[in-house]
């Protein structure tokens, strides 16, 4: 089975490209804090799903490795926060981004307690 067939792996994917476009508004000033880190951790959960895929006939490295993912998820929810805070996005468009997170998380628990599933 092709990594792109992973339902999480697109949704992540959608994720980062979704985090990329409200990204180009922030400030210049924040080009190398908050954008740079938001952009990288959303872009991080997809990554690491590939890099868990390609070591999931292995289940410690699995888990460890989508327990790492979720840590990223959760990353980027955070910083979604602190530019909502800021005044960079609106706070319903953080409230649309939130659930799309969740299932995320959700559906990387659901892959940590079922290993053998994706082997």
């Amino acid at each position: 089975m092709p990594l792109e067939t992973l339902a999480v792996f697109r949704k992540s994917f959608q994720l980062s490209t979704e985090v990329f476009q409200l990204t180009l508004s922030f400030p210049k000033e924040e080009r190398y804090s908050l954008t740079d880190q938001v952009r990288r951790s959303s872009r991080s959960i997809s990554a690491n799903i590939g890099e868990a895929y390609r070591k999931r006939q292995y289940p410690k490295h699995w888990k460890s490795k989508l327990s790492d993912t979720d840590a990223e998820c959760t990353e980027t929810l955070v910083w979604l926060y602190h530019a909502q805070q800021c005044g960079y996005i609106e706070k319903d468009k953080l409230n649309s981004l939130k659930p799309l997170v969740k299932e995320i998380g959700k559906m990387l628990g659901y892959m940590i307690r079922h290993p053998d599933e994706f082997a």
